[in-house]
């Protein structure tokens, strides 16, 4: 039969686009450990799709949500019923769910709960390091902890026992393209401080000088840092002050600090 010659064969990037879209759809994570499969089953924006458990954890997990079925499995053969990373903790919880959708950047910069205060990170890909600041952010109000959807961490288990619960509450927003999302937040009025250990400004100065100001402070990663088009996005390249000229503190322990810091500048 022969083609349509009137029918277009699709651009390279439109396909490439829909299988990426598709595969998105596709994917599912696994939680593990106590604290974030419950917080998970908690979550009623969260899809759920499959519950494997002893017996130990399902009764310490207490009432199930309603249309939520258990799996329960050896705790000698648990290893082999769940496709974890080697070594996990999960005390005998697993729970595979999909991704969560947290919507657009603009809506929750403008609009999100708590503070106009939001944290970026720069090719930050350690799981641990993101599950930390994601917690973090929490405790101190940020409305969103932004990413790229690439060189970034994903959503994983391990990230969300990390977070000890701030997945499935505090946004974390997965985007395109770090530098156009901060142009993008510079645009609704955001001013965007970069942290950094050559900054020549120290954070607490320009706090001080941003009270009331929407605010996304960013992140890079430990060693490279902030990579040189992120430096120049930013409005200001700033650094925690330190005691003495040695030593540097861990990228989830600096948002720690900076975030803190600036909660109590806009509190």
């Amino acid at each position: 039969m022969a083609q349509n010659p009137n029918k277009t064969k699709k651009p390279t990037w439109v396909i490439d686009k829909e299988r990426a879209r598709r595969a998105a759809a596709a994917e599912t994570v696994w939680l593990f450990g106590l604290h974030a499969v419950r917080d998970a089953l908690a979550n009623p924006a969260r899809e759920k799709l499959r519950l494997v458990v002893t017996q130990n954890a399902l009764d310490r997990l207490g009432a199930l949500p309603e249309g939520i079925s258990a799996e329960i499995t050896d705790a000698r053969t648990f290893d082999r019923s769940v496709p974890l990373p080697p070594e996990s903790v999960h005390q005998g919880a697993a729970l595979e769910v999909k991704p969560l959708k947290w919507g657009k950047l603009a809506d929750i910069a403008l609009s999100g709960p708590g503070r106009p205060l939001l944290v970026a990170l720069d090719r930050v890909t350690d799981p641990h390091n993101v599950g930390a600041i994601l917690r973090s952010a929490e405790v101190f109000g940020a409305r969103a902890v932004i990413a790229t959807s690439r060189h970034a961490a994903p959503e994983t288990g391990a990230l969300a026992k990390t977070a000890s619960g701030a997945l499935e509450r505090q946004p974390y927003l997965r985007i395109g393209n770090l530098a156009d999302a901060l142009i993008e937040l510079k645009d609704m009025g955001y001013t965007v401080l970069g942290l950094d250990g050559t900054g020549e400004e120290e954070l607490p100065e320009a706090l001080e000088a941003l009270p009331g100001r929407p605010l996304c402070v960013v992140l890079g990663s430990e060693g490279p840092g902030l990579r040189e088009r992120t430096r120049e996005t930013c409005d200001k390249i700033v650094r925690i002050p330190f005691a003495a000229d040695f030593g540097s503190l861990n990228v989830s322990n600096a948002a720690a600090v900076a975030l803190y810091a600036a909660s109590r500048i806009r509190a």
